[in-house]
């Protein structure tokens, strides 16, 4: 080989290593943002292209889909942009959202969407230099049609753990009923027009008790080892907690998986749905207020970085309309949910269902389903493990009603206090170790 051909062929070879190192930097950039990367006001302040951050994609917040806005069903909510507060439980150092259309008749044109640390709790303003633009498949804009669900490119941004998130998105076209989660215990925001990366919150003067589309949170995490999905109804969801102090028992539950020393560094995701059944849906098509089973997939199974599950479900199948008063079919339906999560390797832990003496809803024969139930629970023949809330929280001079102190009033739901106890009340470990339920 001559030295003239042997340099052309050494510029050959730079030139194929300068083009492959191109384009795994513009793929990185992809994955991650690059200049679609914004920070507060909207300015470009530089390329988040780097190489793929470590760590488990897990859960840090989620609220399942529950039903149609009333009032939204002609026009939704075009022309305003909606800024969604929401409480993470792990952090991580990239994010992604889910959108979810699941109640929309007419496709959902999402033309706008961010994210952002807020400034303070509960507070619209975002955290200076926090504001980043979400992108789908690549664009600024999405379409979710009727029935679906859109999830966002990952993006490079430090989410804090036990911090307010804020969420936003615009669409500009009516759009019909709006997918909501009606029991937030979180007030939101919205504002007229397309403010989704306008920092500051002052022109955000309307409140929402609604969570509106958004359905998870998801982050990239060193800190987070995987998810565990909490399904069950109001003692869940939180109804009767403190609003916007994340006082719902999920929210202690999170802190001591964040906090004590040898306990699993799970995320936590509510998926709890104020008034659910296991076995009843609601109206409508699709059915409001979905069934536990008919939402297990969906709402459990399918959320990020799974690896265990804690059911807490029952008491309104003996409580709502028509009342089930067989015990057999609850511990049937709570043992379907177990063998659909063990067909995932999911391990199970249930929960003992808790005293409504004082309820208006109360009657014998409905506390002795109720015992049942518990009864086959505490023989270990429905879930790998259970967490005794009934136990924890019950008057021990009249097991048939919450201790006063544990009671918000309406000898249902718990207090604060109540709440509490249940978190504390789960052994940790528990949510550790194979699947074991003899069913």
């Amino acid at each position: 080989m001559t030295k003239r051909h042997g340099y052309a062929l050494l510029t050959a070879l730079v030139a194929v290593v300068v083009m492959i190192s191109a384009a795994i930097y513009v793929g990185f950039s992809g994955v991650f943002g690059g200049d679609d990367d914004i920070q507060a006001g909207g300015a470009h302040p530089r390329s988040s292209a780097a190489p793929a951050s470590t760590g488990t994609w897990a859960g840090s917040w989620s609220a399942s889909p529950a039903g149609g806005e009333p009032g939204t069903e002609t026009n939704g909510f075009f022309g305003h942009s909606i800024r969604n507060i929401v409480h993470t439980s792990v952090g991580g150092n990239a994010a992604r959202i889910t959108l979810s259309n699941l109640y929309g008749q007419s496709p959902l044109r999402i033309t706008h969407a961010s994210i952002a640390v807020a400034s303070a709790p509960n507070n619209p303003t975002a955290l200076s230099d926090t504001m980043r633009r979400l992108t789908f498949s690549g664009n600024s804009s999405v379409v979710i049609q009727p029935g679906q669900q859109a999830v966002s490119d990952a993006l490079r941004i430090t989410v804090p753990s036990d911090s307010d998130m804020l969420v936003t998105t615009y669409s500009p076209t009516p759009s019909g009923p709006v997918t909501y989660h009606p029991q937030a215990r979180q007030m939101s925001y919205v504002a007229r027009g397309d403010r989704t990366e306008e920092p500051s919150g002052t022109l955000y003067n309307q409140q929402s008790p609604y969570w509106r589309y958004l359905s998870a949170l998801d982050v990239l995490s060193n800190e987070a080892q995987g998810t565990v999905v909490v399904i069950g109804d109001s003692l869940t969801d939180g109804i009767t907690s403190t609003m916007g102090a994340n006082r719902r028992w999920t929210d202690i539950l999170a802190e001591r998986l964040r906090t004590e020393s040898g306990a699993p560094r799970y995320g936590v995701v509510n998926q709890g749905i104020s008034g659910n059944r296991i076995l009843a849906d609601g109206f409508g098509r699709p059915a409001n207020n979905p069934s536990g089973l008919s939402r297990f997939e969906r709402d459990a199974l399918s959320r990020s970085g799974v690896r265990a599950v804690i059911i807490d479900l029952g008491i309104n199948d003996i409580l709502r309309t028509p009342q089930q008063t067989d015990p057999a079919k609850i511990v049937d339906g709570l043992r379907e949910l177990t063998r659909q999560a063990h067909a995932r390797g999911l391990r199970v832990v249930g929960a003992t269902l808790m005293p409504f003496q004082g309820h208006p809803g109360y009657r014998p024969d409905l506390e002795a389903v109720r015992q049942t139930v518990n009864e086959q629970i505490r023989a270990g023949k429905v879930f790998d493990s259970y967490v005794d809330f009934d136990r924890a929280l019950r008057d021990p001079y009249n097991p048939r009603r919450l201790l006063d102190q544990y009671d918000s009033g309406d000898h249902l739901h718990p207090s604060d206090s109540g709440y509490r106890k249940m978190a504390e009340s789960l052994d940790l470990s528990s949510l550790r170790g194979s699947t074991g339920a003899e069913l």
